[in-house]
């Protein structure tokens, strides 16, 4: 599933995000699309967009920025100085919450050499259609003015510290090997950040078993930390998203899909889709999909129906309104 960046021939995989460019700043460049892929007007493999800074004399509030349709111009200039990863997420995304810290994490440890560009996909629609992201977590990158996909998906620290190794080469190969800093300090030691506070045990044993890839273990230990703690609401919550990852896990979109579509009335083919699409961010179709069965269904199945559901508001979060409405529904079919 991860695509990383090319070889340095050439930046491949480019989407053209020309239109949430102030073309007033940043006029058209005249020639045919690039052989990688590009689009007429899009900056060159390599090229700086019109008013970006030298390499090396920029300066910067902070290395995890939050950018949004109109403000996405700042990232193309600041591409051309060092090579910008950007996170799309979402508040209500689970895999969401496992995926940024490791990118911050990372960011942090190249010391002004990468700088993280974070998109909340609720608010920013142009980008979210820019980058192509139908599922979320999805990541790119920008160099150069020059975007490019990444990966999808939550993946184990060591995948994205390789995925960052290689944007940084793919940058170096074209011309983009600046540094910023932060706010004239070394963006190596942001001073006053407080060190985070240590997970609990179980917590922190279900986030590296998450690291690695062994799902089971997780489920595991957040199910210990609830048998501890039936009150411990961060457990429910990470048990609703590692559960989530451990059903996808191995398996593809277009089979999922496929085999929803051959047996609409297969409630297991369906809570598979209804899976995919809140990993994806689609969660009212999640939420109808499965709601439109409960009625439908009677004795096992009707719970598992429920059950599932359930384990999609805690996923998604109590306070979210699409929640409330879903919850209403579900309480109309079952009484």
């Amino acid at each position: 599933m991860t695509n990383v960046p090319p070889t340095p021939s050439g930046l491949r995989g480019a989407v053209d995000l020309s239109s949430l460019v102030d073309r007033a700043q940043r006029p058209a460049q005249p020639g045919p699309a690039s052989a990688a892929g590009g689009q007429p007007g899009t900056a060159p493999t390599g090229a700086a967009p019109a008013g970006a800074p030298a390499a090396g004399d920029l300066t910067v509030p902070s290395l995890v920025i939050d950018v949004t349709d109109q403000t996405f111009q700042d990232v193309l200039q600041l591409s051309s100085v060092v090579p910008v990863i950007v996170d799309i997420w979402a508040e209500w995304c689970g895999p969401c919450k496992q995926l940024s810290p490791i990118l911050e994490r990372l960011t942090a440890e190249y010391d002004g050499r990468v700088v993280l560009a974070k998109v909340d996909a609720d608010t920013n629609p142009q980008l979210v259609q820019a980058f192509q992201a139908q599922s979320i977590p999805t990541v790119a990158a920008v160099i150069g003015g020059r975007p490019l996909g990444l990966f999808v998906g939550a993946l184990p620290e060591a995948e994205v510290r390789d995925v960052f190794e290689q944007v940084v080469a793919a940058a170096e190969q074209n011309g983009v090997t600046g540094r910023v800093t932060v706010d004239g300090a070394s963006a190596a030691e942001p001073a006053g950040e407080p060190e985070p506070e240590p997970l609990p045990p179980h917590h922190q044993a279900a986030y590296d078993a998450i690291e690695r890839g062994d799902y089971a273990a997780a489920v595991q230990e957040y199910r210990t930390a609830i048998a501890q703690d039936p009150n411990d609401q961060m457990a429910v919550a990470g048990l609703a998203q590692v559960s989530l990852l451990a059903r996808l896990d191995g398996r593809t979109a277009d089979e999922l899909r496929s085999a929803a579509a051959s047996a609409p009335q297969d409630v297991e083919a369906q809570m598979a889709v209804a899976d995919l699409d809140v990993s994806g961010g689609h969660v009212e179709d999640a939420f109808g999909r499965l709601l439109d069965l409960v009625p439908t269904v009677f004795g096992a199945e009707r719970e598992a129906l429920r059950v599932r559901l359930v384990e999609y508001f805690e996923l998604i979060g109590v306070d979210d309104p699409r929640v409330a409405v879903a919850r209403r529904r579900l309480a109309s079919a079952l009484y």
